[in-house]
């Protein structure tokens, strides 16, 4: 897809994984963050950025000829918000951007496919959120205009806060695809993406 960037965000310390960084844990027979990063080329012409900080050497070194840039953010440890700020100003410009997780092995290319889709289907000028009942998924979708105010308040960065304090700049999507809502926090979720991994691979 033509003008649509991506931030993938991969520097987090993996904490309620215990000793592994689920990011490198294998999905298919390769790295959780390679699988996912091919998802979004796959479906993508843009440029993507992944944003590493816990373990970067070893992430960068899992993305090994993807055609993707890897920003090393020093301050990682200080949250995803900080992550999300930094890969946005290090994102080249791009009528739409979407920001995604790197631990979310059952999105598929066409999963972001259809997300593009239906942004570009509704009101092209506010952030388009995947959703299921009440549950919100990811990556987000912002329009170019929107992408400063991301980071206009610098204590205060990232999608979260701006998307619950502007309801009015949001538009949901009724996605039903299950990889916009499973992530990989801990040993019994990626126990379940282990048993599927012919499936993913």
């Amino acid at each position: 897809m033509t003008d649509v960037a991506a931030i993938i965000l991969a520097a987090g310390l993996s904490r309620r994984m215990g000793t592994n960084n689920k990011l490198l844990l294998p999905v298919g027979g390769i790295p959780m963050i390679r699988h996912v990063v091919m998802q979004y080329r796959s479906a993508l012409s843009g440029p993507i950025t992944v944003v590493t900080g816990h373990q970067a050497p070893q992430v960068t070194a899992a993305l090994e000829d993807l055609e993707v840039d890897c920003a090393f953010h020093a301050g990682f440890e200080q949250g995803q918000q900080t992550s999300v700020a930094f890969g946005l100003s290090k994102c080249p410009d791009a009528e739409v951007v979407l920001i995604g997780l790197g631990d979310q092995p059952y999105l598929r290319a066409e999963d972001i496919t259809t997300l593009v889709e239906a942004h570009h289907n509704a009101d092209p000028n506010k952030i388009s959120i995947p959703a299921l009942d009440r549950t919100r998924g990811n990556p987000i979708a912002v329009p170019r205009a929107l992408r400063p105010r991301l980071t206009a308040d610098p204590s205060r960065p990232g999608c979260m806060r701006f998307t619950r304090d502007n309801p009015q700049l949001v538009q949901r999507h009724d996605l039903t695809a299950r990889g916009f809502y499973c992530d990989v926090d801990t040993p019994d979720a990626y126990a379940l993406v282990s048993n599927e991994e012919d499936a993913l691979s």
